[in-house]
């Protein structure tokens, strides 16, 4: 197994049991516990994992928010795999909302150039990306920009949003369960998104299976107020019934 392999099966059986422990891993791979030490090193700079005593935490248990760079080399076929589907959600012509993150980032690269879209977004790496594009109208969601996320926030945005009304919002999340609707780790962000829930006709999640089940500080939305939820394949039927049941349609790409 490479060493690529190895962390990417490390991470996923973190974000299955809760945590890892090095003797265990060791054991279970054949390896020392120095190389299970240097994987979870490797991994905690990488801001997926948060070393513990004996052994590491996923992030997405702590609360803890990864910063962009380190987000966006997360789940990155599968984000490819859902922005294509969520391209088939865009309106023929409208207005659009994105939200900040790195899925939305994506799906911004992969706007068509046939259309004749007004696009309204908060996140300031997708209003450089799309400014110069002559089919689009690009309208920033102005406020104080919040470096971990480079989404603005506050009241300038909130005022913003609250005057508008688009076709589709394409939403984030960090994360989704049925018992506590869509939640992220900053209040100012949580207001934001809401914001943007509210001034949507039509509301599509774009989340990878690793945001399912977990919850953070901060609630925006309820399942339910949710339209359509564009995931991938990793998550499982079940799973997909019981967030179906509270109305969205579940597309896995």
């Amino acid at each position: 197994m490479y060493a690529e392999e190895r962390q990417q099966y490390i991470v996923d059986l973190a974000r299955r049991d809760g945590r890892v422990d090095v003797a265990e891993l060791a054991v279970g791979l054949g390896l020392t516990g120095e190389t299970i030490r240097r994987d979870l090193s490797m991994l905690e700079r990488q801001g997926l994992l948060r070393r513990v005593h004996g052994g590491a935490i996923p992030v997405e248990r702590l609360g803890f928010e990864p910063v962009i760079a380190a987000r966006d080399a997360v789940m990155s076929v599968e984000k490819d795999r859902i922005v294509k589907a969520a391209f088939r959600e865009l309106p023929e012509e409208g207005s659009i909302l994105l939200d900040a993150g790195t899925t939305t980032v994506r799906l911004a690269r992969i706007l068509p150039t046939d259309r004749q879209l007004t696009v309204l977004t908060n996140a300031l790496p997708i209003a450089m990306a799309l400014a110069s594009r002559a089919n689009l109208t690009v309208l920033f969601v102005g406020g104080r920009v919040r470096g971990r996320t480079l989404a603005s926030v506050d009241a300038w945005a909130l005022d913003a949003l609250a005057v508008s009304y688009v076709d589709v919002a394409f939403v984030a999340t960090n994360g989704i369960s049925v018992e506590r609707g869509l939640t992220t780790p900053d209040q100012a962000e949580a207001a934001v998104k809401q914001a943007m829930v509210a001034a949507a006709r039509r509301v599509v999640l774009l989340a990878d299976h690793t945001k399912v089940g977990i919850d953070h500080l901060f609630r925006f939305a309820e399942v339910g107020d949710i339209d359509t939820m564009i995931t991938d394949t990793g998550l499982d039927e079940r799973t997909v019934a019981e967030i179906e049941s509270r109305g969205p349609r579940v597309l896995r790409a």
